[in-house]
């Protein structure tokens, strides 16, 4: 995005939560890959969106340092959870103690393991599911989770434009693949509503028809 148009957006928006921005600085100064973060824009979009669908239950697939999940977890219904998968455990104890200073070490679930080995054995059904894992992974990410959305529940897919790399017809990169392959099975399916976001690195919403 323009730098102007992005400070222009920021100045504009409602500003970042001391929590977060603590948790978006100690990231990029502790972290290998600090771009993966979150950050402001897109949290307080993901924050707006929970809170519209007010939903019970919660699932992330894609922790990192756990920007998003605090995000997400504003929307919460009062008893509320929102379980957050991460492969990676060197990163859980950092979030964790950010979702305690957040105020929701009560009502985020951290799980530590593969998404498609950790959904199965989680007995819960999903009002709000957000991905943001493996790029190769996100079809099999889609097939486990489509069963465990209540009907009329939404599915929100992070990355999905992926620096532009989807317009590419030739490409070999397995990301870039996944993601081409995740888009189009997406398009090609009628059981679901959805729609693209030119938000950042572009957000799909995915509606699951009643």
């Amino acid at each position: 995005m323009n730098k102007k148009l992005e400070q222009y957006l920021l100045e504009h928006s409602s500003p970042e939560d001391p929590v977060l921005e603590d948790l978006f600085r100690q990231t990029h100064l502790r972290f290998v890959n600090p771009n993966m973060v979150t950050g402001h824009l897109q949290g307080k979009l993901l924050e707006f969106i929970s809170r519209m669908v007010n939903p019970e239950m919660i699932l992330e697939i894609g922790t990192y340092t756990g920007y998003s999940a605090i995000c997400l977890a504003k929307g919460l219904k009062p008893g509320g959870k929102l379980f957050t998968i991460e492969i990676n455990d060197e990163l859980s104890e950092f979030s964790s103690s950010f979702f305690k200073r957040a105020g929701f070490e009560n009502k985020i679930v951290q799980v530590t393991g593969k998404a498609q080995d950790v959904i199965p054995g989680i007995d819960r059904m999903f009002d709000l599911v957000y991905i943001d894992g493996d790029k190769r992974e996100y079809t099999e990410y889609y097939n486990i989770i489509i069963r465990k959305i209540n009907p009329g529940g939404f599915i929100i897919v992070d990355n999905i434009l992926w620096g532009e790399k989807v317009l590419e017809n030739n490409t070999r990169d397995p990301q870039t693949l996944g993601i081409i392959e995740f888009n189009e099975m997406i398009m090609n399916r009628d059981d679901i509503e959805k729609v693209i976001l030119p938000v950042r690195d572009g957000i799909m919403m995915i509606r699951r028809k009643a």
